[in-house]
C-alpha cells in the first residue's frame, strides 16, 4: 500500500567537500608524534602551508577536494629531516685533506684554505650546493655554522628550504669580519634582517670555547636572551680540546661555560664526546640539547658521544652531519643509521638506540633543540606541511615488516622521492624543482679547478 507513497525515498544529502591545496595519499604515515606509531593507507591534506587533517585515504577522498593529489602506495611519509648542525658552505672542501685529525686538520688545512677562499661567492655556490645534497637526502630544516650567513640565509630561503642561520662569532679575522666587536655588530643586523623571512631563523653560534673570549662569551649569552634564540656551539669535541682547556684555565670548557650562565636549554651543544658523569648531570640539571655528529666523530676519530647514557638522563639528543668536509656527505638517512649502531656498542646496549628513537633524533628532537617543535619535526594538524615521501618498493627493502626499522637500518637517501618544505614541493620523483642541478655540478667543478 505504501509502494508509492513516496516514504521509502531517502532525501538526497549534499557533500561539502574542503578545498585544499594538496592531498597526499601514501601506504604509510609516521607521525613520530605519537611515539612509535605507524598509520597505514593514510591521507595528509596540506592548506596554505600547513597540515589541514591527516585521515584514512578512502575518508580524506570525501572530505578533501586537493587542488594536487599524489598517490604514493609504496611510499611511506615522516616528517621532514632536521639536519641540526652543518657548515653548509664547507661542502666544496668535500674530500679536501682526508684522514687527519681534527685539530691538524683545521689548523693546517682547513683555516689557511678559508683564509684564501671564503668570500661571498664561495659561501653561495658551497651553500647552494649543499642545499641542493639535502633535500635529494630529505632534509627540510638544517642549523648552519658559516661566514657570511646573510649569503646562506638568502640562498636557502631562494631554495625553499626551512634553516636555522648561525651568527658566527670567533675571536680572529676573517673575510666576514675582523674582530668580536664586528662579529657581534653583524650578527645583530643579520638577525634583524631575516627577523620576518618565514624560512629563516637565526641562532648565535660561537665556533667553540677555545676560540671565542670569555667576553664575548657574556655578550653573547646576554643578547641571545634578549633576542630570544638558541645559541649553537662546539662542545667538548676532542680530548685535545679539553686538555688545552685544563692548561689554559684550569677547568674544562663545561666548567667555563657554567660559570660564565651558557648553560641552559638555549644552548644546542655539538659532538659532546668528552664527558665524566658529573657533566652528564649538569646538562641535564640545565637542560642543555646535545647535537650528536657520529659519522664525522668517527671520521675524525674525536670520540664517542654516550647517547644511550645522555637519553637514560633525560637530555634532549638531537642529530647533525657536520660539514660535507669532515663527514663526507650530508645524508640524515646515514646519520640514523649510525647513530643507531654506535650508540648500541658505545652503551653495550643492543637497544640502546632503537630505530624510532634514532628517527626522534633527526626530527621532534632537533626541533626542540631549535626552538621550533611547535611548527615542525613530527605530522600534526595545524603543523607546517615539512613532509617527505621514501619509496619502500626497492628490492633492497623487501620483504617489509616495519617501516621505521627499513628507513633506519637498510633505506638509503636515494630512496628519497618527493620533499615539500611548508607545503610547497621542492623535489619531484627525485628531481630538483627550485635548484638547476647542473649549474650546482658546474659551480663545484669551477671551484674544484680554483684549489
Amino acid at each position: 500500500m505504501y509502494a508509492n507513497s513516496g516514504y521509502n525515498k531517502c532525501p538526497k544529502l549534499e557533500v561539502i567537500y574542503l578545498n585544499v591545496d594538496t592531498l597526499i595519499s601514501a601506504r604509510w604515515v609516521i607521525p613520530v608524534e605519537p611515539a612509535n606509531k605507524v598509520l597505514e593507507n593514510q591521507s595528509i591534506a596540506i592548506k596554505d602551508g600547513k597540515i589541514a587533517g591527516i585521515l584514512p585515504n578512502e575518508k580524506a577522498k570525501l572530505k578533501f577536494r586537493p587542488a594536487k593529489q599524489y598517490q604514493l602506495d609504496d611510499h611511506v611519509i615522516i616528517p621532514g629531516l632536521i639536519n641540526a648542525h652543518t657548515h653548509a658552505a664547507m661542502s666544496l672542501f668535500r674530500g679536501m685533506a682526508d684522514d687527519l685529525p681534527l685539530m691538524e686538520w683545521l689548523n693546517d688545512h682547513i683555516w689557511p684554505a678559508e683564509q684564501k677562499l671564503v668570500s661571498q661567492e664561495f659561501v653561495e655556490d658551497g651553500t647552494r650546493l649543499a642545499v641542493a645534497e639535502m633535500i635529494r637526502s630529505g632534509t627540510t630544516c638544517f642549523a648552519d655554522m658559516y661566514f657570511f650567513p646573510d649569503v646562506a640565509a638568502t640562498v636557502a630561503s631562494d631554495a625553499g628550504i626551512r634553516s636555522v642561520i648561525g651568527l658566527i662569532i670567533i675571536d680572529f679575522p676573517s673575510a666576514w669580519a675582523r674582530d668580536a666587536d664586528e662579529y657581534l655588530l653583524k650578527a645583530g643586523q643579520v638577525h634583524h634582517k631575516f627577523r620576518n623571512t618565514p624560512l629563516v631563523k637565526t641562532a648565535f653560534a660561537p665556533h667553540s670555547p677555545y676560540v671565542v673570549s670569555e667576553q664575548s662569551l657574556r655578550q653573547i649569552n646576554t643578547l641571545a636572551e634578549e633576542m630570544d634564540i638558541p645559541i649553537h656551539m662546539h662542545v667538548h669535541e676532542t680530548t685535545d680540546e679539553i686538555n688545552q682547556s685544563l692548561e689554559q684555565y684550569g677547568k674544562r670548557p663545561l666548567q667555563r661555560l657554567d660559570e660564565l650562565g651558557l648553560l641552559s636549554p638555549r644552548l644546542l651543544a655539538v659532538h659532546m664526546t668528552q664527558l665524566e658523569p658529573a657533566e652528564i648531570d649538569l646538562i641535564a640539571h640545565y637542560g642543555v640539547n646535545v647535537v650528536h655528529c657520529p659519522e664525522s666523530n668517527l671520521k675524525l676519530a674525536s670520540g664517542f658521544c654516550p647517547v644511550g647514557k645522555l637519553q637514560a638522563n633525560g637530555i634532549n639528543v638531537a642529530l647533525g652531519t657536520d660539514g660535507a668536509a669532515s663527514n663526507n656527505d650530508l645524508d640524515m638517512i646515514g646519520e640514523m643509521h649510525r647513530a643507531a649502531l654506535l650508540g648500541k656498542g658505545v652503551a653495550n646496549d643492543c637497544g640502546a638506540v632503537k630505530a624510532f628513537t634514532a628517527l626522534e633524533m633527526s626530527t621532534i628532537n632537533a626541533a626542540k633543540a631549535l626552538g621550533l617543535q611547535d611548527m615542525i619535526g613530527s605530522i600534526r594538524k595545524g603543523k607546517q606541511a615539512d613532509l617527505i615521501a621514501i619509496d619502500l618498493s626497492e628490492l633492497e627493502s623487501q620483504p617489509l615488516h616495519d617501516p621505521v626499522s627499513q628507513i633506519v637500518y637498510s633505506a638509503n637517501r636515494n630512496q628519497v622521492s618527493d620533499v615539500w618544505v611548508a607545503g610547497k614541493q621542492l623535489l619531484k620523483s627525485r628531481e630538483l624543482l627550485t635548484i638547476n642541478e647542473n649549474q650546482v655540478k658546474l659551480s663545484a667543478i669551477k671551484w674544484r679547478e680554483k684549489f
